[in-house]
């Protein structure tokens, strides 16, 4: 737009200048003027629309002064001089991790802190937010459109620093983590909101401690687990022989019962109906051994 007004003018500038030549080309000095005035019209034109995308919003300054409303997505009709520049409202994520590649900026770019107890702690961190509308000009007339390095990382890294500090390491890896995000948040968020900045998540993506605390707690946590498991296997013992206590008495039990319970005559009968029993089989053979005796059967099966 501004680049064809440029060349209108230029184009203008050529016609006066032909116009007064005297030569061969000063009758093309009209062609030119009316070439430059249709080019700079379509120009001014053209600068009299824009269209701001979805999910931004355009900040209007006119000869460096900020205009305090804005414009919001679609096609607006402004006025040319002004110059708009848009800022995406959107949610964006900010990301300082140690692995090469995955944080905003190249190489380790974690966040190292002091912990209570004098460890160095390394931090992983994304951090959510979006531009509150109607703070867009505020922003861009105090910080700029670079505010990811100016608000949102410095800040994020100064209130982990300071909030670090009232915790133990192994307290921040295992315990307190979800403390000390809450903490953080509610710092970090306070700060966005002064500078039109709206927090929406912070996520602590991974802690890292130095390796001889962590295989420390790793050391704790596998003594742990073996002692469950060890009480486990106890608790299987006891129960175990419980099981073998009650079955010992049921059998005990049983047994009182039945020898209580039989008499001679009793035994005495159990052995006719037996005797009766196999002596109807046709593979018995009876063997009488004389008076007062009983009989001897001798069965085939």
């Amino acid at each position: 737009m501004v680049l064809l007004i440029i060349i209108g003018v230029i184009l203008l500038i050529m016609s006066f200048a032909l116009k007064n030549n005297q030569s061969q080309l000063s009758h093309f000095s009209n062609i030119f003027r009316n070439i430059g005035l249709l080019i700079i019209l379509l120009g001014v034109f053209s600068s009299m629309f824009k269209q701001i995308d979805a999910g931004k919003v355009g900040v209007k300054s006119l000869y460096g002064s900020v205009q305090p409303d804005i414009l919001e997505s679609g096609l607006h009709i402004i006025n040319p001089l002004l110059d708009v520049t848009d800022f995406d409202i959107q949610t964006q994520n900010y990301t300082m991790s140690a692995i090469h590649g995955e944080g905003a900026q190249e190489g380790d770019d974690a966040i190292r802190v002091l912990s209570n107890d004098g460890l160095e702690v390394v931090i992983d961190l994304t951090v959510l937010y979006r531009i509150t509308p109607a703070d867009a000009p505020k922003i861009f007339k105090q910080i700029g459109v670079n505010y990811n390095d100016k608000i949102v990382r410095p800040v994020t890294r100064t209130r982990i620093r300071d909030n670090a500090v009232y915790y133990d390491a192994v307290a921040l890896y295992s315990t307190k983590r979800n403390e000390f995000q809450d903490r953080i948040f509610k710092n970090i968020e306070a700060d966005f909101k002064a500078r039109g900045l709206v927090l929406e998540q912070l996520l602590i993506r991974n802690i890292n401690l130095p390796p001889s605390v962590k295989a420390s707690i790793e050391s704790k946590i596998n003594a742990e687990q073996d002692a469950q498991k060890m009480q486990f296997v106890l608790q299987k013992e006891k129960q175990e022989a419980e099981r073998k206590r009650v079955e010992a008495q049921g059998i005990a039990d049983y047994q009182r019962i039945i020898s209580m319970g039989l008499t001679d005559k009793q035994l005495q009968y159990e052995q006719i109906k037996a005797q009766k029993e196999i002596a109807t089989s046709p593979n018995t053979k009876i063997i009488f051994m004389g008076k007062g005796s009983a009989p001897v059967i001798l069965s085939d099966k």
